[in-house]
């Protein structure tokens, strides 16, 4: 491996930028394991997997790709504890990855689960999540791109890096843009540091690949590319209901069908993004309801008045007002 151009040394993340190593994680890798199981049971990898399972709803294609990955990575370490190559040769695996899909469908979320899967088989030293956008790695002038780059990348090394709308690093119609030294800082890294960082490109699929096809450097770094699907009506009821339970509220009478009635119509709106959609409705709905208690001053308000949502908080909303 040739001397990396730029070579970023290990680093604590910052808490405002990166979640907490995986403290369930076993302290060594599973380095004598013979076994599939053996791998496992040492790694606890399946742990993470069902939470994935249990915690998102839908994303059938997503969760077998993240399962794929992770049979190739217990498969791989199996292959090195006896002395064979690995899927790619030296210095393992490549584990760049590429998420593509709208707004709301959990691709952070993915991301923090298989940083969790990177460190407890032994991929990444810390098993953290790095997440930014264009902003925090690009300068406004000559000479800021390069340190703000590198210190991301420093905050990042032993994890995963993950780049939200990594397209917008690339910006040609702007001569005086610097984004593309922060594109070749990236490619040093992620190949001459590759084992020690993940990075995870995300944004829209189309802009994505206009980015790939302008940045075929980039590209050919990236082993995997999986695409989230959005959800169906069904899904983002079941997810809306779940956002509920986890602030301990509920729908009262009639308010499930209408919320259902509610989904329908966003949907079909322009800028729908989801499970994003789905909290920012409750959140409004939630508003409501505070303000049709508020407005009954002298009435005692119970436990069930208090976690309730009535019809009336959702049929409130424009969505209903547009013909």
């Amino acid at each position: 491996m040739n001397a990396p151009l730029y070579a970023i040394p290990g680093s604590t993340p910052a808490a405002s930028a990166a979640t907490a190593p995986d403290a369930a994680a076993p302290a060594g890798s599973p380095a004598t394991a013979r076994t599939v199981n053996e791998v496992l049971a040492q790694s606890q990898v399946m742990a993470v997997i069902e939470e994935l399972d249990r915690d998102l709803v839908g994303l059938a294609p997503v969760k077998q790709r993240i399962r794929d990955i992770a049979a190739l990575l217990v498969v791989d370490k199996l292959r090195a504890n006896l002395g064979l190559p690995t899927s790619s040769g030296q210095g393992g695996p490549s584990l760049h990855m590429c998420f593509t899909g709208n707004p709301g469908t959990g691709k952070t979320t993915v991301a923090l689960r298989m940083a969790q899967i990177l460190h407890r088989l032994g991929y990444s030293r810390k098993g953290h999540l790095v997440a930014v956008t264009r902003d925090d790695l690009v300068g406004q002038y000559i000479g800021h791109t390069a340190p703000k780059t590198k210190e991301v990348l420093k905050k990042a090394m032993g994890g995963v890096l993950f780049i939200d709308e990594a397209y917008y690093l690339y910006r040609p119609e702007n001569e005086r843009d610097y984004g593309q030294e922060a594109i070749e800082i990236l490619l040093q890294v992620m190949e001459n540091q590759r084992d020690d960082l993940v990075v995870i490109l995300a944004g829209y699929k189309d802009r994505m690949d206009t980015f790939f096809q302008s940045n075929p450097g980039l590209s050919s770094r990236i082993a995997h590319h999986i695409d989230f699907p959005d959800y169906a009506p069904a899904e983002l009821l079941q997810i809306g209901e779940r956002m509920l339970h986890g602030m301990n509220y509920r729908f009262g009478d009639g308010t499930r069908e209408v919320f259902d009635r509610y989904l329908a119509r966003r949907i079909a709106q322009p800028h729908f993004a989801n499970a994003r959609s789905v909290r920012n409705a409750l959140d409004r709905a939630r508003l409501r309801q505070a303000s049709r208690l508020f407005a009954d001053g002298d009435r005692v308000l119970t436990e069930t008045d208090l976690c309730t949502l009535a019809p009336q908080d959702l049929l409130a909303s424009r969505v209903f007002q547009r013909t």
